[in-house]
């Protein structure tokens, strides 16, 4: 038999060796001595082969509009500890009177390859959904999903960025972004302006999950306020409606700021929900307690968030520079907080996108990069690009990095 691909010496972390891969009809079939030849033959030369990377949280319909929209919300969204977050989405919000679906998707593409080239097989995209943004981002976005669907996979979680109650008709925008085929729907409940309408917005949102059967994905407490309690409400509806395992927390900034009492009851409901959160350190002066989190048990995964708009003016869609940002910033520099910080781009991130087995194993897809390192450390330390990206067991991307020192 010969099969499609087969990487050879490639070290693998979780079996802490030298192996070979053999990769068949889009599968991993055999780890180990293989002996059959293949069409494809690939030497990782005894470098770090691993899972690809896994992107849960990007705003891909802003993308590249930082020189568009100023700096204006970056100012109130980065200052202090966040009291301005709401003005800053306000400001921000100014981008979508210019929506058009045409440039949106010339961005995201633009991103999407940027995405591959560092070994990014899986985005999970929110993309606005509003009566300013109407349906311009949601078409653009579904158009390059379909495009990409055998090389990159992009799940569309329809996002009602400015609200639900204080947006009236977004909600009729976020059913028909569903009914128009995306994957997910989004939220933003801190956005309300009372806690009442908080719980409304969760409420109606899962009202479309539910009858469509969606995983339910929301930015919450994304501002420098104790008070906000919007992921508490939502590990609550997750916990009475079913929906359990099947809901996302993105940003959680808040949380930073909670009393240790009240912290510790937001991990059990948590826990109870299997509800992961997507923590972003890296775009706002807040973030979730991440290394806390991991120690009780609850899913964590790093996110880029942002590429060069309102929010952040940097970005590449590289999730190897969003591990070594947060490297920093969470004080997570030791050997295991590497491997902890490589799972959360990888592993933990699939698993808050409700993504199985990805992981790399005989009979699972075959989404792996062949790295440009030898370890975990090295692979965050210098972020070389992947030499190889494999994606639905074909081979996408293949990078060259050359450097010639002319001196005497």
């Amino acid at each position: 038999m010969v099969a499609d691909i087969i990487v050879r010496n490639a070290f693998l972390r979780r079996y802490g060796r030298i192996c070979d891969i053999s990769i068949t009809d889009g599968r991993i079939v055999e780890i180990g001595k293989v002996d059959e030849r293949a069409e494809l033959e690939i030497d990782a030369e005894g470098k770090l082969v691993t899972e690809s990377f896994v992107n849960p949280h990007l705003h891909l319909c802003k993308v590249y509009t930082f020189p568009t929209i100023g700096e204006e919300a970056l100012k109130y969204y980065h200052g202090g500890i966040m009291g301005g977050a709401m003005t800053a989405i306000e400001i921000a919000s100014k981008i979508k009177e210019r929506y058009h679906e045409s440039w949106i998707y010339e961005n995201a593409k633009k991103a999407i390859l940027e995405a591959l080239k560092h070994g990014c097989t899986h985005i999970r995209a929110f993309v606005d959904t509003d009566t300013k943004a109407k349906l311009e981002g949601v078409k653009a976005i579904l158009k390059l999903k379909e495009e990409f669907k055998n090389i990159l996979t992009i799940k569309v979680t329809a996002f009602p960025q400015d609200g639900v109650v204080r947006d009236p008709g977004s909600e009729e925008f976020v059913w028909k972004a569903v009914e128009m085929g995306c994957d997910e729907v989004g939220g933003i409940p801190w956005i309300e302006y009372t806690e009442e309408d908080s719980r409304l917005h969760i409420d109606k949102m899962f009202e479309i999950a539910k009858r469509y059967n969606k995983d339910v994905a929301m930015l919450t407490d994304d501002a420098g306020d104790p008070s906000l309690r919007t992921t508490e409400m939502l590990a609550v509806k997750a916990i009475k409606e079913g929906w359990v395992s099947k809901v996302t927390a993105c940003h959680a900034r808040a949380m930073q700021l909670y009393p240790e009492p009240y912290f510790r009851k937001l991990v059990y409901l948590l826990k109870k929900a299997d509800m992961s959160i997507v923590s972003d350190p890296h775009t706002g002066p807040l973030h979730a307690r991440v290394r806390d989190l991991v120690s009780h048990g609850v899913n964590v995964a790093l996110g880029q968030d942002d590429i060069a708009d309102a929010y952040y003016p940097y970005g590449r869609n590289k999730m190897l520079e969003v591990a070594f940002i947060n490297s920093h910033i969470l004080w997570m520099t030791s050997p295991a907080d590497m491997d902890m910080l490589y799972d959360m781009i990888t592993v933990r991130a699939a698993k808050a996108m409700n993504i199985r087995n990805h992981v790399l194993e005989e009979g699972n897809i075959a989404n792996i990069v062949v790295l440009n390192a030898r370890s975990v450390y090295e692979a965050i330390w210098f972020q070389a690009e992947p030499l190889y990206v494999i994606s639905n067991g074909r081979l996408v991307v293949e990078n060259e990095e050359k450097t010639i020192f002319h001196i005497k």
